[in-house]
């Protein structure tokens, strides 16, 4: 096999094997992220789908993910609130639109919602919908088909739930819930008529596999939004001592994932900020989606420092696989 055969390959609409991932990142980079990038062009044209997230609870999570500010387990300064008001997630949705975002993510923390502030994040949902032209995702956890058939009436479009790593490791990142509890609220989102959004993070700690057996693992799911992560190590998580990954690795790692899933949108997230060029070699490498703003407990890059740099590579900014 060589990097030509493959790139045709994918070109073709055929699939190719984790043995032929595994031999795609070992390749050398420039060439490999030249080929991610015509994939790209090829399946997604100039299509670009930005997002921003606000975070409408905060702290005090169950769960033990072993590199999250918000988790109770560990000890960070990170802030903790109850939901935020109707009023104030729907100003910001506004205030977004203004700045030409089209997709706008309600992320709250904790294992899940209970079912009373699932009913009132679906006002809030209804009140967004009626007043700006802007698409709603929501982060909720692990909610069921219920659940989500309820959100999915109130407006929301998208559902967000990241795997976070490969099923291999996932319990060296978190034994509070399982993959398969994962892998069930995703199934119950699609079973409810919603789109899914599911990623993870680089630089757990992972080996190469694990980042590519859970390429695979969204592959097999029909996940078309896929957000790449890399871990910012921060203080008072059992992971502060982590190396950052690179720019290469990054640009790397989103080239693979453009051969392993041709037609989704592989979106640049959590830690985008640490690298140099803010991810612009990611987005000719393969990657065409992004968070944009600030993240969940970190600072992130303006929405109009995006916009510039997106109008610079020639994308067009638009609502994708909906």
């Amino acid at each position: 096999m060589n990097l030509n055969e493959l790139t045709n390959k994918v070109l073709s609409n055929e699939q190719i094997t984790k043995e032929e991932a595994l031999f795609l990142y070992g390749q050398p980079l420039s060439k490999l992220c030249g080929s991610a990038d015509k994939i790209r062009q090829h399946f997604c044209d100039s299509q670009f789908d930005i997002c921003t997230i606000i975070n409408a609870k905060s702290g005090r999570c169950s769960e033990n993910c072993r590199f999250c500010a918000q988790s109770a387990h560990n000890h960070t300064c990170v802030a903790a609130y109850p939901l935020l008001s109707k009023e104030e997630i729907v100003a910001q949705a506004e205030i977004n639109y203004e700045q030409g975002v089209l997709r706008y993510s309600i992320v709250t923390s904790g294992k899940r919602l209970s079912d009373a502030e699932v009913d009132a994040m679906c006002g809030v949902v209804r009140e967004i919908r009626e007043k700006v032209g802007i698409s709603v995702c929501v982060s909720f956890g692990l909610l069921d088909e219920q659940q989500f058939r309820k959100l999915k009436e109130a407006g929301v479009t998208r559902v967000h739930n990241n795997l976070e790593t490969s099923r291999r490791f996932f319990p060296n990142i978190c034994t509070t819930h399982r993959f398969d509890d994962k892998i069930q609220a995703i199934q119950a989102a699609q079973s409810s008529g919603l789109s899914v959004c599911s990623g993870g993070i680089m630089g757990l700690g992972e080996t190469v596999e694990d980042r590519i057996d859970m390429a695979f693992s969204l592959r097999e799911l029909g996940v078309l939004s896929v957000p790449v992560n890399m871990l910012n190590p921060i203080p008072g998580t059992p992971l502060e001592n982590n190396e950052r990954l690179t720019e290469e690795d990054m640009c790397r790692i989103v080239a693979v994932y453009r051969f392993i899933l041709p037609k989704a949108f592989i979106r640049l997230a959590g830690g985008r900020g640490l690298l140099p060029d803010k991810g612009k070699s990611c987005f000719i490498s393969g990657a065409n989606a992004a968070i944009s703003g600030d993240m969940l407990t970190t600072a992130g890059i303006t929405t109009k420092t995006d916009m510039a740099l997106l109008k610079e590579l020639g994308y067009e900014v638009k609502i994708c696989n909906e």
